[in-house]
């Protein structure tokens, strides 16, 4: 089943967004979303050598929710940076965010998720997967930003992954 199969939960994510995408439900579209949805992770399977897994799945869509939470509100604080403060009163700074983190994929998601917030954004991952390079708007403490970083994410990634 694997071989037909091998990564059953992205085979379902890509039905449902082959789905979004057409924005009609019909018979012909949920057989070629899943003739997708098969196909895709089929082809990849080879440069998936290591499956990521998840030691707690459930704190991962907790994960999802604070990071959809925190794109809402760094929305609205980055329009009211820029509607509100002249460019000389804008404290950009580069982060340097130590990482716990081992696994590439929980440093991946951990750069992505700062980089989809809005404000932040990850520029660049050390070789040795020991920091995170990460430019700042504006903040009048860059340690804080650090530590909300580490508390709000790392940790919750250090839950979800081993």
């Amino acid at each position: 089943m694997t071989r037909l199969i091998p990564h059953p939960l992205l085979s379902v994510t890509l039905t449902l967004v082959w789905l979004g995408l057409v924005n009609k439900v019909t018979l012909g579209n949920l057989i070629l979303g899943a003739v997708l949805g098969v196909a895709i992770p089929m082809l990849t399977a080879p440069y998936w050598p290591n499956r990521p897994t998840l030691r707690r799945p459930f704190k991962a869509v907790e994960y999802v929710l604070i990071v959809l939470w925190d794109i809402l509100v760094a929305n609205v604080k980055v329009a009211w940076i820029i509607v509100t403060k002249p460019n000389d009163q804008i404290r950009s700074h580069w982060l340097t965010v130590p990482l716990e983190l081992t696994s590439p994929e929980a440093i991946t998601m951990l750069g992505g998720t700062i980089t989809m917030t809005p404000g932040t954004v990850t520029a660049l991952i050390a070789a040795d997967g020991s920091s995170l390079l990460v430019h700042c708007l504006h903040t009048d403490d860059p340690e804080a930003e650090v530590a909300g970083i580490k508390s709000r994410y790392e940790r919750r990634l250090l839950e979800i992954f081993p």
